[in-house]
């Protein structure tokens, strides 16, 4: 049986063609890039080869190649592009395609990096499974993704304007991942030495529309299957008004959250730290400790 898909997938695709053609807001991966080079910097190891899996624009292959993290790296986009630069950037190979469905055999890639696109993936698991496939023993992936505290603001609006204006409540924020899920995920599709961890990043905006503005400018407009049909003025009106008066700083702009997940683990092989079996310690923990032991009579 195949599950239910929750997003419907060619319908972001569009949202992030028109992103892309009216002037692509990437703010949040820029912040991802600079993140990625701090996290890398203490990876001491050249990759090969590397895949950038789905990052929204070409930004993360580009770093790859010019940090010299990578010799050569596969882009995998979402959406057919513009090259890299006005010459196609040397060692970068540009193909199109679904991060849910990779074009690639098993073992092939030495690193993969994903910033900011599998908050979409209908099936998570199932994505990070074909990742951890597509990397050679002791490959690394490391990427990132929006996370369950995103927007919660507009969340709030919305399902009260709605309530208000129009009767019921229709899903008009997508659902995102929580970060105490997705370290159990990287065990199920089988890295060792799954790391989690997030960053909640707060956004200004002078009212809300502009924090509307972007989500589409970034292609994260709404794009659930059950969504319900056109946005009514009267409730949109009513949300933004509701967000000025709870969530405006005294300066009387309004703040935006935005949660990035952090995720890497590594493809098993040999020579990685493995635990210690049970009973096989060569000290006691007192003696470590520089304490008495004591025994429990019962």
């Amino acid at each position: 049986m195949s599950m239910p898909s929750l997003f419907d997938a060619g319908l972001i695709r569009r949202r992030l063609a028109r992103a892309h053609r009216l002037g692509f807001a990437d703010f949040l991966v820029a912040r991802a890039l600079d993140d990625l080079g701090e996290r890398m910097g203490t990876v001491l190891r050249r990759f090969p080869l590397a895949l950038d899996c789905g990052t929204p624009v070409p930004a993360a292959a580009a770093w790859l190649r010019a940090s010299g993290r990578a010799d050569a790296v596969v882009r995998l986009a979402p959406i057919a592009e513009a090259p890299l630069t006005e010459a196609p950037q040397a060692g970068v190979a540009l193909a199109v395609g679904d991060p849910e469905a990779l074009p690639f055999g098993e073992e092939r890639f030495d690193l993969a990096v994903s910033l900011l696109s599998l908050q979409h993936a209908n099936d998570l698991p199932g994505a990070l499974i074909q990742i951890r496939r597509a990397l050679k023993p002791d490959g690394l992936f490391i990427g990132c993704l929006l996370g369950g505290r995103t927007l919660t603001e507009l969340r709030q609006v919305f399902a009260e304007a709605e309530s208000e204006v129009e009767g019921g409540v229709s899903p008009r924020v997508a659902p995102f991942a929580e970060v105490r899920d997705l370290g159990g995920l990287l065990q199920r599709a089988g890295f060792a030495l799954p790391v989690a961890d997030s960053e909640t990043l707060p956004v200004r905006y002078a009212d809300p529309f502009g924090l509307m503005r972007d989500l589409r400018a970034m292609g994260l407009t709404n794009a659930l299957r059950e969504r319900r049909g056109t946005l009514r003025r009267a409730t949109l009106m009513r949300a933004a008004a509701l967000y000025a008066a709870r969530f405006a700083d005294p300066d009387g702009r309004v703040r935006a959250t935005f949660e990035v997940i952090w995720l890497s683990g590594w493809v098993p092989h040999e020579s990685q730290q493995k635990p210690l079996r049970p009973g096989s310690a060569k000290m006691r923990l007192a003696d470590a400790l520089g304490t008495t032991e004591h025994r429990s009579s019962t």
